[in-house]
């Protein structure tokens, strides 16, 4: 695991990967993914936390809708990639919950629990808070939800494209908390959705990283552009497996 670069206007990713699609999701995928990040956020029936652990930003609803709705699509990303190898694997949840109430793992196969990550296509690093994992890379806030696992066996990084952020942003529907629910939808159904998988980690690098540390604090510059809200470990995406090794792993663990 490498760290990453520092320079004197912060710190910058070495280890990089680029966006190879693996494919287009199907309008009614887009359409289904759409109607639960609208409902998590603008639609008021369900909740996410409107900022990060150990952060200062508060998150405006556009944001959170983006962040819900490309989330989501990469759990779908994993499911179309790992399903004709995987085949018993459960379509990703697209159940409603209020604030405070979250699935404890993405998937589970074979009583493993995979994590998935998403970034935009551009991006290169897979962070995870470090107030939220402890030394033994466990997920600290399931640990205080009874029957909840906080221990991941893998990691899975998923690169979106276009960047969910960027759209919105663009058509200045990024910072609101309000917002025309069918002009949103028709400018999400206009686009092409691809993604990539660069690739994954197990918890015992995540554990690896953490004792190092590999760490970018609060406040530091991330490739020169974006701050960072929160103290975040990181692995590059240049750094983990592939996700083809994976998929075999779990094909043998049946």
């Amino acid at each position: 695991m490498n760290k990453l670069e520092e320079r004197s206007d912060g710190k910058y990713t070495t280890r990089k990967k680029p966006f190879v699609s693996l494919g287009v999701f199907e309008p009614s995928i887009i359409e289904r993914v759409f109607e639960f990040a609208y409902d998590m956020t603008f639609g008021k029936t369900g909740e996410h936390r409107n900022h990060r652990t150990g952060g200062t930003h508060r998150r405006k609803k556009g944001e959170i809708f983006a962040n819900t709705f490309q989330g989501k699509l990469a759990e779908f990303a994993f499911c179309n990639t790992a399903c004709q190898e995987l085949p018993h694997i459960e379509e990703p949840d697209l159940s409603i919950s209020k604030l405070g109430i979250w699935d404890d793992s993405d998937f589970v196969v074979d009583n493993h629990t995979l994590n998935i990550k998403s970034i935009a296509w551009f991006s290169d690093l897979l962070l995870l808070e470090t107030k939220d994992w402890n030394e033994k890379g466990q997920y600290t806030p399931n640990l205080k939800k009874e029957g909840k696992h906080a221990d991941y066996d893998f990691f899975i990084l998923v690169k979106m494209k276009p960047d969910s952020k960027k759209l919105l942003s663009g058509n200045r529907m990024l910072f609101t908390n309000t917002i025309d629910k069918e002009l949103l939808k028709k400018m999400v159904l206009a686009e092409k959705w691809e993604y990539d998988i660069p690739g994954w980690c197990c918890r015992h690098q995540l554990v690896e990283i953490i004792k190092k540390p590999h760490i970018i604090r609060e406040k530091e510059m991330l490739n020169g552009t974006t701050p960072m809200d929160a103290d975040n470990y990181y692995i590059q995406a240049g750094d983990m497996h592939n996700i083809e090794s994976l998929i075999n792993i779990l094909k043998d663990k049946k």
